[in-house]
């Protein structure tokens, strides 16, 4: 008998079976796969439900920081239920640091691939709060990865000229610390000691689809910035030289895509960025390095300023954290 012939056929029956036991799963559980959450205060928010041995298991995004675990996913009946506990830590009346946790248990019902959404909160007591409804919407498989080598690019698009601040708007209400000093584009959030301010982001007027972005910037000793692809994708802009790789570090889709090394510079240094969005894959090239390769996005990041992927949005720069540098910034649209 030819062995290699039966292993083979028995890989393919195995494969075909799990392939059918996912299928069974996703039908009998239509609440799997990945939700766009628009949360009570019209913010971005994201939710994933997976089954692993057996059991479910959830993780969230809610408005800004990062995508982290649920404390429990369960469905009973046609309703999704999902709990998070959060920890608050101030000081009481006698002035000492307490830790208050909260329990906060989300509902969930489908409408086709719609989701209606109930958020409440109880105190350590049980006492019920902060009751709000809210929305989802199932987000599409995320295709195939790009062939890049086939990839088409427009003319190329200076978004800041080096001169002013034309073609740019600051985003909310915080002051705007953003100017142009000897053709840089500096967000200087310097301010008194013991002054604690909000500083404004700023984002593009354009809007853009899928592109390929070039960028020169430069961080500080404790600089936090970023770069939001289409308002909605975080690439971190951090001082990360000589730190422990992580998804939180420069050049990381933050919280959802690790790179592949960490090729910071020292702070004051200057550094680039190679950025290819497309098809919902995620290419980043740092200091002439590949470090996160065509690699599949999964949702928005904190700070989004939406949850829809499919929409066109601008590129905007974190500036609401500290001081940071921008210079060369040219992007070239993809063509299709």
């Amino acid at each position: 008998m030819n062995t290699s012939f039966l292993a083979r056929q028995i890989a393919c029956i195995v494969s075909a079976g799990a392939l059918l036991t996912t299928s069974i799963v996703a039908a009998e559980n239509p609440f799997l796969g990945r939700w766009a959450l628009t949360i009570p205060d019209g913010g971005a928010g994201w939710l994933g439900i997976a089954e692993a041995d057996g059991q479910l298991k959830g993780s969230i995004l809610w408005g800004g920081g990062s995508v982290v675990p649920v404390a429990s996913t369960k469905v009973e009946g046609d309703t999704l239920i999902v709990t998070r506990v959060n920890e608050s830590r101030q000081r009481n009346a006698e002035g000492l640091r307490v830790v208050t946790k909260t329990t906060e248990t989300i509902t969930a019902k489908l409408e086709g691939d719609n989701m209606r959404l109930t958020t409440s909160t109880a105190d350590a007591d049980g006492k019920v709060s902060k009751r709000a409804d809210f929305t989802g919407k199932r987000i599409p498989p995320v295709p195939p990865a790009p062939d890049l080598a086939k990839l088409k690019l427009g003319e190329p698009i200076a978004l800041f000229n080096g001169k002013d601040l034309s073609g740019w708007k600051t985003m909310g209400n915080a002051p705007s610390a953003w100017k142009v000093e000897d053709g840089i584009l500096r967000n200087d959030t310097a301010h008194p000691p013991g002054q604690n301010k909000t500083f404004a982001n700023i984002r593009t007027e354009r809007e853009f689809e899928d592109f390929n972005l070039q960028v020169e910037f430069r961080v500080l000793t404790n600089g936090n910035s970023g770069i939001y692809l289409r308002g909605i994708y975080e690439v971190q802009v951090a001082n990360s030289f000589g730190r422990r790789n992580d998804n939180h570090n420069c050049g990381a889709l933050y919280s959802r895509i690790l790179p592949s090394e960490n090729v910071s510079k020292p702070p004051g240094e200057w550094q680039t960025f190679d950025i290819t969005l497309v098809d919902r894959h995620l290419t980043v090239i740092h200091n002439g390095t590949k470090t996160i390769d065509n690699q599949p996005v999964l949702g928005c990041t904190g700070g989004a300023l939406w949850s829809d992927e499919f929409k066109p949005g601008p590129i905007y720069l974190q500036g609401d954290h500290t001081s940071v540098d921008y210079r060369k910034m040219v992007l070239r649209p993809v063509v299709k």
